[in-house]
């Protein structure tokens, strides 16, 4: 039996070597490495923030919130939840500035990262969807058709779109998740504690922070 018990250790020690933090640390790196930022990886956008630390802020000489600075950036592209976003401010914020689109893009960022919205950008932007005027984005149920006429609008804020992804801007409405026209003054405007005004819209976030924000 005891011959047994050591054979049976043997091919244990054989079949099944130990691994060292090292090796466990290198192979969590390679995984990581195959997952790039050119597709976001489905619904799990929440994990996908935790897991990269974004790109470092682009120098202020080498950054310009202009449309000629978009101009000159490559075409943009990415997977349903990139097509989401480019929707999004295609729809609620082309006609604002460049500066405008990046802060709207970052109010849904920051939405995702926050416990209380969906995970995902396209859950966070279609949540209430096909309930008339009870969605977080008006154009997503306001009855109409969602057609892009404007082409060259839709490239400049698909290049936000990925940009604001990738964090290749820095924070500018301090955690905002939410946001209005200047034209109106919803009633949570009382409530939650204003951040920044951009162009023609004034961010908002909870009177609150948390790590979850």
């Amino acid at each position: 039996m005891l011959r047994y018990i050591l054979a049976v250790a043997t091919l244990a020690a054989t079949v099944l070597p130990s691994v060292s933090v090292a090796e466990r640390e290198t192979t969590d790196t390679a995984k990581r490495e195959l997952v790039t930022r050119s597709e976001l990886p489905g619904q799990n956008f929440r994990e996908y923030l935790s897991l990269f630390k974004p790109r470092k802020t682009v120098e202020p000489q080498k950054m310009s919130y202009s449309k000629s600075w978009l101009d000159e950036q490559p075409a943009a592209a990415g997977d349903e939840h990139f097509k989401c976003l480019a929707e999004a401010l295609y729809f609620e914020a082309r006609g604002e500035s460049v500066r405008g689109q990046f802060a709207v893009a970052e109010v849904i960022l920051n939405r995702v990262k926050s416990s209380r919205f969906p995970d995902s950008l396209c859950g966070v932007i279609k949540q209430g969807t096909g309930k008339k005027y009870q969605c977080q984005f008006t154009y997503t149920c306001d009855g109409r058709k969602e057609v892009i006429h404007e082409k060259k609008a839709y490239e400049r804020v698909s290049k936000v779109a990925r940009a604001a992804i990738d964090g290749v801007v820095g924070e500018m409405t301090e955690g905002a998740t939410h946001y209005h026209t200047t034209a109106v003054r919803p009633s949570w405007s009382r409530v939650y504690k204003e951040t920044a005004r951009i162009g023609v819209h004034i961010f908002y976030r909870h009177n609150y922070r948390t790590a979850s924000n």
